[in-house]
């Protein structure tokens, strides 16, 4: 790896993003979850982690700063981490503006997208012991986050995409293999 990498993980709900985060957390690369923002600014305000609040708390802070703001509020963190790590990875980056934003103060920043079906995600959020989702809640999200959130944009142009239908080994030997293409480069 030639120069400093960020590695943004992009996704629909349920699709693994998570589980892909904590992969790399295992192999020593720092993780910063955009969604920390979220639980921050719900705690900040006494509002409870709940899916309703989280959208409500995801789309009020993109009114106030734009659709780039949760890009805006993690950049001062990822330039601390690159301060002494070649390598780190943003667990949840959603919006277009988002990937335009970092794309111009990261150059090597890379999409990660980790993809399943919405049958294999709506049963993993169900099934979800913490923030688990409805069938319902969980298409509501999905429209959600498309339409409002600008997600569809990073998921479509993202540099690797993983398929994440079966078990966890697959997944890993996937993981795996993409590192390998990342510390080739």
């Amino acid at each position: 790896m030639k120069n400093k990498t960020v590695i943004a993980l992009v996704g629909m709900p349920g699709s693994g993003k998570s589980i892909t985060a904590k992969y790399f957390q295992d192999k020593n690369i720092p993780i910063l979850r955009f969604g920390e923002q979220t639980d921050i600014g719900l705690k900040e305000l006494n509002k409870e982690l709940s899916e309703e609040n989280e959208r409500w708390y995801r789309e009020k802070l993109r009114n106030e700063l734009g659709m780039g703001a949760y890009a805006i509020k993690i950049e001062p963190k990822i330039k601390k981490v690159l301060e002494t790590i070649d390598v780190v990875v943003l667990d949840g980056l959603y919006s277009w503006e988002e990937y335009i934003y970092l794309k111009k103060q990261f150059p090597n920043l890379v999409l990660l997208c980790i993809f399943a079906s919405p049958k294999i995600r709506y049963n993993r959020l169900s099934q979800r012991t913490i923030r688990s989702l409805t069938l319902e809640d969980a298409i509501s999200r999905d429209h959600a986050e498309l339409a409002k959130l600008n997600k569809g944009g990073p998921i479509a142009i993202a540099d690797y995409t993983i398929i994440n239908e079966e078990n966890i080994e697959s997944l890993h030997k996937n993981l795996d293999q993409f590192l390998h293409q990342i510390y080739k480069n």
